[in-house]
């Protein structure tokens, strides 16, 4: 009996094989339709995803062929599965092109990305982009959600997919969406971190989430791959409040040559600074200051209670700012610099209005930071922006456009 069914299988199978032989290659999938008006979050991410993947599907080493249909036929007589997944893709954490932050929607973007591709494109392997991953993945996929400008509500969502060793993006997808319910509070690692971390790697994710197939991907943003999954992983284990758990990624990533870095160290100020260890966040923050005056990208959010110069009175917040104070003083007076300080607002009340506390909050920080440092007296300039350079533009007064309440710091020339 085993026999018999063997032999039907081998029939069976030869009859395929006779079949499909002269068979041409299945057409490759069509792309979506293009897009008309504006989806939901999750139209949007189903949207993207499946334009994205199906670019994938179309080029010559993804698109079905006539042995490719062959083997799935004999599989399915045999009874066996499909041979192993034939694209290693890892999906770089999903961020907020304006901030570079992750949001709770960016955080669910990827949730939901993750689950689109498992449900419709079952032959590719998917996952974070982390130290596991990145040795087998052949690609990245770089996405980032864009606020559109005085429409609130409204987002671009931008993904790329890049060919990792030849540096090509092959496939890009773009979907406009307005949903009221998109939550861009920050993710807890965003929302501890003393300062806005939007560097040159993150501005390669942006540029490569929106850059068109056949072109190169930002080639800052690849080669600090590495780096950038043990960042990911400390992310993770920050965002899961496991900070013993994210300290040998973020200290990994700063012994690196490329690991000079503001999220390394504003991961390790966060993981340091919620494990008790003062000292050594104290030391993370100075690294801060010196590597964002060093790049003239130091903007550091101090919390005030609205409409004064007044630093927000709960200690679990302003607890460290005598610190932070401590350290700008000390590395400005240290480098002989004179420093702009510019003092930016949320948009609540009139333009009048925010200018003028705005300036009045950069003016209370000159008042600190000369009272650390006396010799910058003469050193330090200040400046209001009101909310004309919002980062959010929400008005929402909380966590959500905490960025918008922040305080720059750059180097000028002194008179």
């Amino acid at each position: 009996m085993p026999m018999t069914r063997a032999l039907h299988a081998l029939a069976a199978i030869t009859v395929a094989m006779i079949f499909l032989s002269g068979c041409a290659a299945p057409p490759a999938p069509e792309r979506p339709a293009a897009q008309r008006g504006e989806f939901d979050f999750a139209g949007a991410i189903a949207f993207a995803v499946d334009d994205l993947f199906v670019q994938l599907q179309r080029l010559p080493e993804f698109a079905p062929t006539a042995t490719s249909e062959l083997e799935k036929k004999v599989g399915d007589v045999l009874g066996q599965k499909p041979e192993s997944k034939r694209g290693v893709i890892m999906v770089d954490t999903i961020i907020d092109a304006a901030t570079g932050q992750q949001t709770h929607a960016t955080q669910l973007a990827e949730q939901r990305l993750y689950e689109r591709v498992r449900a419709r494109f079952p032959q590719f392997e998917v996952g974070p982009a982390g130290s596991k991953l990145l040795a087998r993945a052949g690609y990245v996929v770089a996405a980032t959600m864009q606020p559109v400008a005085g429409d609130r509500g409204a987002f671009r969502l931008s993904m790329s997919m890049t060919d990792v060793r030849a540096g090509l993006v092959i496939a890009q997808a773009v979907a406009r969406l307005r949903d009221a319910s998109v939550d861009t509070t920050p993710t807890p690692y965003y929302r501890e971190s003393p300062s806005l971390t939007r560097d040159r790697v993150v501005e390669g994710q942006v540029r490569t989430s929106e850059t068109a197939p056949g072109k190169p991907a930002d080639s800052v943003y690849l080669e600090r791959l590495p780096t950038n999954a043990l960042v990911n992983e400390g992310l993770a284990a920050v965002n899961a409040g496991n900070y013993a758990a994210a300290l040998p990624f973020y200290e990994e990533a700063s012994r690196r040559g490329d690991g000079q870095q503001l999220r390394v160290y504003n991961g390790l100020y966060v993981a340091y600074w919620n494990a008790g260890r003062a000292p050594e966040a104290e030391s993370a923050f100075g690294k801060i200051v010196a590597l964002g005056l060093a790049t003239n990208n130091l903007a550091v959010k101090f919390l005030f209670k609205p409409r004064t110069t007044e630093f927000w009175p709960d200690p679990k917040i302003s607890g460290p700012y005598p610190f932070w104070l401590k350290q700008i003083a000390s590395e400005v007076a240290a480098s002989q610099r004179c420093l702009a300080v510019i003092g930016h607002s949320s948009r609540t009340g009139s333009e009048q209005v925010n200018d003028r506390l705005s300036l009045q909050r950069a003016e209370a920080i000159k008042a600190r930071l000369v009272s650390e440092k006396r010799d910058l007296e003469g050193r330090v300039q200040t400046s209001g922006a009101g909310y004309r350079d919002n980062l959010i533009g929400t008005g929402t007064d909380d966590q959500r456009d905490a960025l918008d309440r922040r305080v720059e710091f750059r180097v000028v020339t002194c008179p």
